[in-house]
């Protein structure tokens, strides 16, 4: 039930609220005074507050600055008699949801009320989907070479340094780039992907520096690149090894001038954005065999994290596999499957050559193949792509 205190030294104010309130179906506690109010407010979650600003001992703006403290997400609607409009208008300022002259409009009540619990519920949900969004890029383990790329992400995320992430297909170089990002100063701000692997490269230039209309035959109107929509926050160039000579003599501009110009433009556009960038090649390879230039390897590899593949982390088998279960019974919205001992070390005997993104997959058909829990024999059959039968 909704939870909704009212804080007035005058009685006939607190009843009357307590009696409308009441009949809307809302559950009420009453406070005569600033004081009361903060007691109440420090022993219950409210989801409306409402309060006079005209009281004795604490007044309304002093009461909403502690209440602020105490439970911020709480809308806290200030009750202003004549002559009180401009405390009020200041209480907004200082974070009150709204204000309602005295005498009280019923009807103007209500419905700020349920502005006011509308708003809250968005407060609520926003916060879940950023919980849901930070549990998604957790790293799970807490193998010795797992813990020394989280100790990496720990000291460098802070900073503004530019990451080159290395390793396998699989082994969660965005979700290093990712957690590198939301441990920044620009966590606020955009973090854009631009897979160079996936673009052609006669269009990659486009994806990252934007273009202007009739730049060329498709550019049928001005449209900003990656680092652009970036701006304030990282850019994340995934497989940068297989990114064109011709857009890597650019990349490099932008990052020593922190200028772009677009596609079918002469103008210099500023840009401010810290690079990440990830590869699954041998940058050394690459840059003797002349098809990545030295001197962007240099700028972009400021901090090198390497994301050791799943056969070099064994032992975080078992918290994966408890975790991929869970994320992929709420997914499903079914209740998480039990997984035995013994189809544990089954699944540590395997070679993961698709590291991460496979494992997750073989968990997710053994959670759909297996009867009530998921067997030694149940790896044995299932864990192969191509085996949808037991033997």
């Amino acid at each position: 039930m909704t939870k909704i205190l009212v804080i007035d030294d005058e009685d006939s104010i607190r009843n009357t609220l307590q009696e409308i309130l009441e009949y809307e179906k809302y559950e009420v506690d009453l406070a005569p005074d600033g004081n009361a109010g903060l007691e109440y407010i420090k022993q219950n979650s409210y989801d409306v507050i409402l309060c006079d600003i005209k009281m004795p001992g604490l007044d309304g703006v002093e009461v909403l600055e502690r209440v602020i403290r105490l439970q911020p997400d709480a809308p806290v609607i200030m009750i202003s008699g004549h002559g009180n409009i401009d405390t009020a208008v200041d209480a907004i300022k200082k974070g009150a949801y709204d204000f309602i002259e005295k005498p009280l409009d019923l009807n103007r009540l209500l419905i700020t009320i349920k502005n006011a619990l509308d708003k809250s519920t968005l407060v609520e949900e926003t916060k879940r989907l950023k919980q849901k969004v930070t549990k998604s890029h957790q790293m799970i383990g807490e193998s010795p070479a797992l813990v020394q790329v989280k100790t990496m992400i720990e000291r460098v995320g802070p900073t503004d340094a530019r990451v080159l992430i290395t390793g396998e297909n699989g082994t969660g170089k965005e979700l290093v780039a990712r957690q590198l990002h939301d441990m920044s100063a620009r966590q606020s701000k955009p973090f854009i992907e631009v897979n160079c692997a996936a673009i052609p490269s006669e269009l990659i230039e486009s994806e990252l520096f934007g273009h202007e209309k009739g730049a060329f035959t498709s550019a049928h109107k001005q449209r900003k690149g990656k680092f652009e929509q970036a701006q304030g926050g990282t850019l994340f160039l995934d497989e940068i090894g297989d990114m064109s000579l011709s857009a890597q003599s650019k990349v490099l501009r932008a990052l020593q001038e922190n200028k772009i110009s677009r596609v079918g433009s002469d103008k210099d556009i500023d840009v401010d954005v810290r690079i990440f960038a990830a590869t699954n090649k041998n940058m050394e390879l690459e840059i003797k065999e002349n098809r990545f230039r030295e001197d962007l390897y240099h700028r972009i590899s400021v901090i090198l994290i390497h994301v050791p593949p799943l056969r070099e982390r064994l032992e975080d088998i078992p918290g994966l596999s408890k975790y991929f279960i869970q994320q992929i019974a709420d997914e499903y919205n079914s209740k998480p499957i039990e997984i035995t001992e013994k189809a544990i070390a089954e699944l540590q005997k395997l070679p993961w050559t698709g590291n991460i993104r496979e494992f997750r997959n073989v968990i997710e058909r053994l959670m759909i193949l297996s009867n009530t829990e998921i067997t030694e024999n149940d790896v044995k059959a299932f864990a192969h792509p191509l085996s949808t039968t037991k033997n």
